[in-house]
């Protein structure tokens, strides 16, 4: 008796279900962890939808683009490169995140049948030639936020996600969350040179789901607006990522700060002038590259960067000048020493926050302009 009423009973509840729901779809958010290579170091989302009807399995990402495009590099670099929406096999998507032994986590969503209708229609909608291509933006339009303005959008009534990082958090503290757990120091120095104060806005909620982990994470604190019916893993890491540090930014900027004051100590002229030069050009490229970076291309986070507070683009062409003694390049110099104090002095309050590693390059700069301002260690007095 008790065995037939257990047969009725799921009958009853499976017969509920499907006059619930009549889609026989079933979606899900996938989230890869991060990987070895910069590209990966922050994690990857996609979209699982599987059609009993129609016997499917299909993974929908928004991470993909033409690395065969001939102009790839420069629309990289000119934040022209589009990503799109792309298809692949579960099977497919699995396997290669197996090959870079990244875990791969599955939540299927808790929708109606009209929800992954609509959602599912979307995603097709998205999938035609002229709607796959989008201008990705790394915090503000890329391959996790798309998935969820999507799921949002048809998620009724609207779902409002919580917060997952703390409030005064900025686009650049998550970030250097990642990249200081697998020990990334020089990529993280190379993004802090390139990515301008917009990068240190407090996140908004919905901002910082900017990230595959913030958004997994949401959705499974969105509370009594459940959004998951349950997860599981359909990959387990094997190794965890072991970051190698070696020889930080910090570290190697010291050395080459103590460099030069030993050149200048032993009295090496030809030396320091080389040394001179060698700094304030390669620094003036650095500055003529983040003034490109500002006005020349489309990325909107590479803008209204502090670093060229120091990095002055008009020190490629003193570099030339170092060994002069007219008075207005002694006077140039004579202001970068004061500019560069004064950067160190507000190193703290600036609207960006500047890589640490780059105070002995500040002091550096500060050092060697006051001694060209005096001439000291090499010029026409010394020879």
């Amino acid at each position: 008796m008790k065995k037939i009423f257990f047969i009725f009973l799921v009958s009853l509840i499976s017969f509920h279900a499907t006059a619930q729901d009549s889609s026989r779809l079933r979606i899900s958010l996938i989230t890869c962890t991060p990987g070895e290579e910069l590209y990966a170091t922050f994690g990857h989302s996609a979209l699982r939808v599987i059609d009993s009807n129609a016997v499917t399995d299909i993974i929908y990402n928004y991470g993909t683009f033409d690395f065969n495009d001939p102009e790839f590099y420069s629309k990289f670099i000119k934040g022209k490169l589009l990503y799109c929406l792309s298809i692949e096999s579960i099977d497919d998507f699995l396997y290669s995140y197996q090959l870079e032994d990244r875990g791969v986590r599955e939540q299927v969503l808790n929708l109606t049948g009209a929800e992954k209708q609509a959602i599912r229609q979307a995603l097709l909608e998205n999938l035609k030639e002229e709607n796959r291509w989008y201008k990705y933006d790394f915090v503000l339009d890329n391959c996790t936020t798309r998935l969820r303005d999507i799921i949002l959008k048809y998620k009724h009534p609207v779902t409002h996600l919580p917060a997952v990082m703390p409030v005064n958090y900025t686009f650049r503290n998550a970030i250097h969350f990642y990249l200081d757990k697998n020990k990334k120091y020089w990529s993280k120095l190379g993004i802090d040179l390139l990515l301008g104060s917009g990068m240190d806005k407090q996140m908004t909620v919905s901002q910082q789901e900017f990230l595959p982990d913030n958004l997994m994470i949401a959705f499974d604190s969105a509370g009594s607006e459940k959004m998951v019916q349950y997860s599981r893993i359909l990959y387990t890491q094997q190794q965890p990522i072991a970051g190698k540090a070696g020889i930080t930014p910090l570290l190697c900027f010291t050395l080459l700060l103590l460099l030069f004051i030993l050149f200048q100590f032993l009295k090496l002229r030809k030396v320091l002038r080389v040394a001179d030069f060698t700094l304030f050009f390669v620094v003036g490229l650095l500055g003529m590259l983040l003034v490109f970076m500002w006005w020349g291309t489309d990325h909107i986070m590479t803008k209204a960067n502090y670093n060229l507070l120091w990095a002055l683009p008009m020190h490629t062409f003193f570099a030339f000048t170092i060994c002069k003694q007219q008075c207005w390049i002694k006077i140039y110099f004579l202001l970068v020493a004061i500019l560069m104090c004064l950067v160190l002095l507000s190193w703290n309050i600036m609207p960006q926050q500047l890589n640490m590693a780059l105070i002995p390059i500040v002091i550096l700069l500060a050092y060697r302009s006051i001694a060209i301002y005096k001439n000291f260690g090499y010029g026409k007095q010394d020879d």
